[in-house]
């Protein structure tokens, strides 16, 4: 695919054409055939998606027209992976994938530079975590991964922690009809009785789930993984994912409302 970047400046923010969802899944429909005119209109048709999710950002001081153009790659993969097929809203699996791209533009111009070799040791120490978790079906412990890589497990620590995307106080948690939570919201200490009694609701809801939706909603929420990178990380299929995922958030807004 031909991910070319798009440009932000000159464009009236305030005149973008905004999609009904019948005019998304019609276009998305016709650009799966191959309708290239489709795509363009679905791309220009989400340009407003793509700066609600940017602004998320703006606290790290990055420019806009930079992020806006990777987020704009973001959205056309979302567009050339989407199934309509799966029943799921195009913003809902379109979100994700623009903050990933985003995160990984972030991650890989850091100014905090990490060395090749740290980064390479990183990578294969992931390769080897995933191809462990495929045999056994379970996690291994660093040390079993540091024992097939011939390395110390300080030297797999190191690495692992030094790819570690920065987590901005500003980043969502868990967002349930609306209502978001944020990385601050867990550290503030200016709750109110009633903030203090729906965080609690909110974590035992969780802690109630089967550990495989628990981990989803982790993914999904904490790491911001899209439905595709998480059903390649724990060995289902994206459809799985999406009604594991859905099911998951079902099952804790329900526990809320009985509480």
């Amino acid at each position: 695919m031909n991910y070319n970047k798009v440009e932000i400046i000159g464009i009236d923010t305030s005149k973008l054409q905004v999609l009904s969802e019948s005019e998304k899944t019609a276009l998305l429909q016709k650009a799966a055939a191959g309708d290239k005119q489709a795509r363009e209109q679905l791309i220009t048709g989400n340009l407003r998606l793509v700066l609600s999710v940017i602004g998320r950002f703006s606290s790290r001081g990055e420019n806009p027209d930079d992020l806006f153009q990777v987020g704009c790659i973001g959205l056309m993969k979302a567009i050339d992976h989407f199934d309509v097929a799966q029943g799921v809203r195009f913003s809902t699996y379109a979100v994700p994938m623009i903050i990933g791209e985003v995160r990984r533009y972030l991650r890989d111009y850091n100014p905090v530079r990490v060395s090749r070799s740290i980064r390479d040791t990183a990578y294969h120490a992931m390769q080897v975590k995933e191809k462990m978790q495929n045999e056994t079906g379970r996690e291994p412990p660093v040390e079993e991964i540091a024992a097939a890589l011939g390395l110390k497990k300080q030297q797999v620590v190191l690495a692992l922690e030094a790819i570690v995307d920065p987590v901005s106080l500003y980043d969502p948690v868990y967002s349930d009809a609306g209502d978001t939570i944020y990385v601050m919201d867990q550290i503030g200490d200016n709750h109110t009785d009633e903030q203090w009694i729906d965080e609690i609701m909110l974590k035992k809801a969780i802690r109630a789930l089967p550990e495989r939706e628990k981990k989803i909603l982790a993914l999904r929420y904490l790491q911001g993984l899209t439905q595709t990178e998480v059903a390649k990380e724990i060995g289902i299929s994206q459809a799985q994912v999406s009604r594991l995922e859905k099911g998951a958030l079902q099952k804790v807004k329900a526990h809320r409302m009985e509480n």
